[in-house]
């Protein structure tokens, strides 16, 4: 008996999944039986009676002119707003827009702005699979090739007649860039849709939510644009935190300097962790100009290791404040020392620091 109701509830659920779409998720469930219903009619009072007072608290707002007449009953989408989500830093969106667009800040000044949006736009849409059918970088639009999703539960051991749904949708993505350069917006709408419920069932044209499908695809964009953002920046931690490689050489004035193999963004928080590391205080700095103000206060090692071997990473140096000059050379960056009245060290005094410097460059891990 008890196995009769058990397969009984199993035969129910299945006939239930197999009979729901995702039309009817979508919708309230219940009777509409109230779509049949008529307005109530005013209450007529007598000439001779006095008219009561009436209270309007519950009484319905008027419909806008805009407002559709039709979504009612079974056309009524009861689903959460779809909400755009700004997670790349610096992002934001304007509170009560209605389109689907982000703001970007710009964060990184490697590139420009509306380059960096582009291309994770690019690279989101080509690891997905989606084709770009026009790209105009003058009037910074995009268009999509058709996006198709299609959704099978034939393997579903509940279904007991196959189903397929599949969803065609394109897109039209559009960057607006502030004069200056550094805020970007970036919209996204819907311009082609089809559907089809079932492989051989008639096909829609028309999206029933378009604002959910344009969110959806802008929400995606957004993640992997932080996605790429975490990753670069992980990536650029592995490299600060990797051994460079270093050597003897003159900058672009010609004095003598150390020449770091990497570009000046990993060689300057390289050579901060260098510096504390060796015993150096940085007193002051400016990266932009490529300027470092520190004081040596000797090697980090305790006088007790000092009284039995000794430091290997003690320096010939003053117990006094010096300058380094650190320039981008392309590829690789060159730090130029100075003393205190911003004269360059001699090619003799870089080379007797050099060996320290360059093993300490050149240690993984470094941890300070």
């Amino acid at each position: 008996m008890t196995v009769k109701i058990v397969f009984s509830g199993l035969v129910a659920l299945a006939t239930l999944s197999a009979c729901s779409s995702v039309d009817d998720r979508e919708i309230a469930s219940g009777s509409f039986a109230y779509l049949a219903e008529e307005p109530g009619k005013v209450v007529k009072i007598p000439a001779d009676i006095d008219t009561p007072k009436f209270n309007d608290t519950y009484k319905l707002p008027a419909l806008g002119e805009d407002a559709p007449r039709d979504v009612m009953g079974p056309e009524l989408s009861v689903l959460s707003p779809s909400l755009v989500l700004p997670l790349v830093t610096g992002s934001h969106v304007e509170e009560g827009s209605k389109k689907a667009t982000v703001w970007f800040d710009q964060v990184d000044d490697s590139q420009a702005l509306d380059a960096t949006i582009w291309n994770s736009l690019i690279s989101f849409l080509e690891e997905q699979g989606i084709g770009v059918e026009t790209f105009d970088k003058a009037q910074q639009r995009l268009i999509t090739d058709w996006m198709v999703v299609t959704d099978s539960d034939e393997d579903s051991w509940y279904t007991w007649s196959p189903s397929e749904r599949s969803v065609g949708q394109r897109f039209e993505f559009n960057l607006a860039l502030k004069p200056h350069g550094r805020i970007a917006s970036l919209s996204v709408d819907l311009i082609d849709f089809k559907e089809k419920q079932q492989k051989d069932g008639p096909e829609l044209t028309k999206a029933k939510d378009v604002r959910r499908h344009e969110v959806d695809i802008l929400n995606q964009v957004i993640e992997h644009y932080e996605y790429e953002i975490r990753l670069a920046t992980a990536q650029r931690i592995l490299k600060i935190r990797q051994g460079l490689a270093m050597e003897l050489g003159i900058d672009a004035e010609g004095e003598p300097a150390y020449v770091v193999d990497a570009e000046y963004d990993i060689t300057w928080p390289r050579l901060l962790l260098v510096l504390k590391k060796l015993g150096f205080d940085v007193k002051d700095y400016d990266k932009s100009n490529g300027l470092l103000f520190v004081k040596y206060n000797g090697s980090e090692g305790s006088w007790w290791s000092h009284l039995w071997s000794k430091d290997e990473n003690a320096l010939d140096l003053d117990t006094q404040e010096y300058r380094l000059r650190v320039s981008d050379v392309g590829n690789k960056t060159s730090v130029t020392w100075l003393d205190e009245e911003s004269k360059a060290f001699t090619s003799a005094k870089l080379n007797d620091l050099f060996a320290t410097f360059s093993r300490t460059m050149a240690e993984d891990d470094l941890d300070i």
